[in-house]
């Protein structure tokens, strides 16, 4: 797949650029030449468990280590024995009067394989459990949070216990619930706390768990939902769920990244252990240093994105792993059918063994499926083992469901692609970029020029980093001229996702900066980026107008201290960068035009080959005075993309703000 000069593609495009010209830049939109199609899938959503997106973000659940499997000792290193082994995030409310062990001979299954021992010595006064969850918990007025947990006693009693929503200096109960008859058997227990009109919004609070009775209590598998998106018994948070719904999604890209392979072998996603009853799924650890409860399953991801009207885009695990480790040949041989297995939990009928599982979990029809990749970031194996495991793959799933295209994680790096052109199939190329915004209008016309008959490319995994924990408007600036340059080129790059996608904002809840969307226990924003995705998501024709560009001003791109010592000549490049589609059915146009640089500048704007153009447009705007501005968690609002009417005709002037991303709707005939 040979490429030309970026820069002479540039130039090509914008009919010969000047820095110096003096006359007006000009745009003359071609709809008599729009003849390519836009992708219909090209802008949708990646996910993975980083940024505590899923624990303590997406997935509802509220209780941080719900099955006390994440410890803290008192070990001063690592390799030493533990002298005592406490559950993670749990705390008593009174350590003289009690105390807590994790008990690995009492447990409810082989999946959740211990509980905590709670022995509380005296009676008379409420003693028991605090757990903090994920940074507090969301409280609400007039809200019904369901829970439930397993317990047993000793034999010989049937004690109570208290379960509460209450302040951290537990001066303040916000909402409280009674279980009473506890005996000495493994039970679940279903409770609800609700809050009255009067509570004050907060996430100053935890859940406490307490009785007034001495004895010993073995618990585990503690939950807690407040209201959930379609009310889903085992449901997602609502806000985000919102915003990704806003930006019309036509994917969702999961497991998604480092998620897919995990460190090891045991720490993949093992689909398998994440479908079925909740309370019988045994967790991993993530390779982002957190433990990942796997309430947020497979069944789970197929409803999500069900839930928001697209579609999945499928990650198998291929037989590498983060630290190295890979597997080819027979050896490969279980995973390849894992994956046919787990196909087959997706679209299978209820005649076949998977898909009679995936009705027993309660979904009774197949989900929409086209797109299998295999893998994920396969550039990382350097043994060159990934041609032989993807074919392996390939040929599996081709040979059973020869309906689905594939995607390869190996693209151009490398010359992979060259080198492995004439051995191995390829449907798709995943291509992954993380640039700042002076790379992005360096590579706008990277596309431009990619050979049209070797393989689609699916841009996976794709952002401007600038801006912590979520980006800033320099940022969205170069987001939309990556955008601008995708949809120019959909003919080729059918699909595209941004990455990462959420962060919670809380201390210590970032790995990954410049994200999309930010939220705390209690509030979401989106970032300037997340808006620019909002726009390109929800202005999308089917057709590709040709754009010829004309006196477009440009400016020379500075040099970053690598940039300096790698001898990168500084170039030219634009200040305005556009692109346009149509929709063939309704005759709207949709012009996008982005304006990189301070000052506001005065476009000329022809259309060619309409036949009527209505004089009012709608006109969509996002700016900000400065390319630093951003918003955050406690000033969501900062930049937000404002809609008004603009005059147009066959030709028309429109001026573009300092710092901006403008969209106008033009209905023609």
């Amino acid at each position: 797949m040979k490429m030309k000069s970026f820069l002479l593609s540039a130039l090509v495009l914008a009919g010969g650029l000047s820095a110096f010209a003096q006359t007006t830049p000009k745009l003359t939109l071609q709809l008599g030449k729009a003849e390519k199609t836009v992708s219909p899938m090209l802008y949708g959503l990646m996910t993975e468990e980083i940024n505590y997106s899923y624990e303590g973000g997406l997935y509802a659940q509220l209780v941080r280590n719900p099955s006390f499997k994440e410890f803290v000792t008192n070990n001063r290193r690592n390799w030493s024995p533990a002298r005592s082994v406490k559950p993670a995030f749990w705390t008593m409310t009174d350590s003289l009067s009690a105390t807590m062990s994790v008990d690995k001979k009492e447990f409810i299954n082989e999946a959740n394989n211990a509980s905590l021992r709670l022995e509380i010595k005296e009676s008379g006064k409420d003693i028991g459990l605090t757990n903090e969850g994920y940074w507090g918990y969301p409280i609400r007025p007039l809200t019904t949070y369901n829970g439930s947990l397993f317990i047993k006693t000793k034999p010989g009693s049937s004690p109570s216990i208290k379960i509460s929503l209450a302040s951290k200096d537990a001066k303040t109960i916000f909402a409280s619930t009674q279980i009473s008859n506890i005996t000495d058997q493994w039970k679940k227990y279903d409770y609800q706390l609700k809050t009255s009109d009067k509570t004050t919004i907060t996430s100053d609070a935890c859940l406490t768990i307490t009785t007034n009775e001495a004895g010993t209590y073995w618990l585990s598998r503690i939950t807690l939902f407040p209201p959930t998106y379609n009310n889903r018994g085992n449901g997602l948070r609502p806000d985000l769920m919102t915003m990704m719904k806003n930006m019309n999604p036509k994917f969702l890209r999961f497991p998604g990244g480092n998620y897919v392979e995990g460190n090891t072998f045991a720490d993949r996603f093992d689909w398998k252990s994440t479908i079925g009853n909740p309370d019988e799924r045994p967790g991993h650890n993530s390779p982002w240093g957190y433990r990942s409860n796997d309430g947020l399953g497979l069944l789970e991801y197929l409803e999500w994105i069900e839930d928001l009207g697209g579609e999945p885009v499928l990650a198998v695990f291929a037989g590498y792993t983060l630290n190295g480790d890979h597997l080819t040949g027979e050896y490969l041989k279980p995973f390849v059918q894992d994956a046919l297995d787990e196909i087959e939990y997706v679209i299978g009928g209820p005649d076949t063994k998977w898909g009679a599982q995936r009705v027993k979990d309660g979904h009774p029809q197949p989900f929409k499926l086209k797109y299998i990749e295999i893998g994920n970031e396969d550039f990382f194996d350097r043994t060159g083992s990934y041609t032989e495991r993807y074919q392996q793959f390939y040929d599996a799933i081709k040979a059973q469901y020869p309906q689905l295209e594939l995607i390869s994680t190996m693209t151009t790096q490398f010359n992979w692609y060259e080198t492995n052109m004439n051995k191995v199939k390829i449907d798709i190329m995943d291509e992954h970029f993380y640039r700042s915004a002076i790379d992005m209008y360096r590579n706008a016309f990277q596309y431009d020029s990619y050979d049209r008959k070797g393989p689609k490319i699916f841009c996976g995994e794709w952002a401007t980093r600038e801006g912590d924990p979520t980006t800033n408007m320099n940022a969205a600036l170069g987001d939309a001229v990556w955008m601008a340059c995708m949809e120019r080129n959909s003919d080729l790059v059918i699909m595209s996702c941004y990455a990462p996608m959420m962060v919670n904002v809380n201390p210590g809840g970032m790995q990954w900066k410049s994200d999309l969307i930010g939220y705390n226990t209690l509030n979401s924003y989106g970032s300037p980026s997340y808006y620019a995705q909002c726009m390109f998501g929800n202005y999308l024709g089917d057709k590709i107008i040709p754009i010829k560009g004309e006196n477009i001003p440009t400016f020379k791109t500075p040099l970053s201290q690598r940039d300096s010592l790698m001898k990168v000549e500084p170039i030219d490049v634009p200040e305005i960068y556009y692109v346009a589609t149509k929709d063939s059915h309704t005759g709207n146009v949709f012009l996008k035009v982005i304006n990189v640089v301070g000052k506001s500048q005065t476009v000329d704007f022809n259309i060619e080959g309409a036949s009527g153009i209505q004089s009012k447009a709608i006109k969509v705007e996002l700016k900000s005075a400065h390319p630093e501005d951003t918003n955050t968690i406690d000033q969501p609002k900062n930049i937000v993309p404002v809609t008004s009417k603009a005059k147009v005709s066959k030709a028309f002037k429109c001026t573009l703000a300092p710092y901006s991303i403008t969209i106008l709707k033009i209905s023609t005939k």
